[in-house]
């Protein structure tokens, strides 16, 4: 099960990643000047050169990663550091790992609180704004001509399939999980 989840909300982050680039081709323009798709290949399918690790993101990964993508100081692309900072917050919390066999130990409560830190992902980047008021990364769009909520679908798909995991192996290795309730304007990311 750990193996799907992870190759699933990796593929969602893939798709992300893409849409980002493609709603902010400016933000694509400051990392490189090839195509989209094949940036995010080279995230993704480049570990074993990069390890997640980028100077232009001062080698920042998970929540401080997502942190610098929000940041006003920061210059650089912020579709980095955000999808790199999720995917690397998903990757601790499943031990670093990405291949797992029965006698693996994952702890049900990390993969939960990354549940949670993916909505707290998403909300900010639906409202975080710079100092003029603009979208830091403008994703899902709601207007009258338009109705663009694809992001907000693919953070649910990710959520979801996060959340299921983190149940089903608390009930396996027969652990509780500690439900953390906070509202979503004042959340803070949990450990991972």
């Amino acid at each position: 099960m750990a193996d799907v989840e992870l190759a699933e909300n990796t593929q969602s982050l893939r798709l992300l990643m893409t849409k980002l680039y493609k709603r902010n081709p400016h933000e694509l323009a400051k990392s490189t000047s090839d195509p989209a798709e094949k940036m995010v290949d080279w995230i993704f399918d480049g570990e074993l050169q990069h390890h997640f690790q980028f100077k232009e993101i001062d080698n920042k990964q998970g929540t401080d990663a997502i942190f610098l993508a929000f940041d006003a100081n920061y210059q650089g692309d912020r579709v980095l550091p955000f999808i790199v900072g999720l995917h690397t917050m998903l990757l601790k919390a499943h031990g670093n790992k990405k291949e797992f066999f029965l006698t693996d130990s994952i702890n049900p409560q990390h993969i939960y609180n990354v549940a949670r830190n993916i909505e707290i992902a998403a909300w900010k980047l639906y409202t975080s704004r710079d100092a003029n008021g603009n979208l830091y990364l403008i994703s899902n769009e709601l207007s009258n001509t338009e109705r663009n909520l694809s992001f907000e679908r693919e953070f649910g798909k990710m959520i979801g399939r996060t959340d299921l995991y983190a149940i089903s192996l608390a009930e396996k290795s027969q652990r509780l999980i500690s439900r953390v309730i906070q509202s979503i304007a004042t959340a803070v990311f949990l450990p991972f």
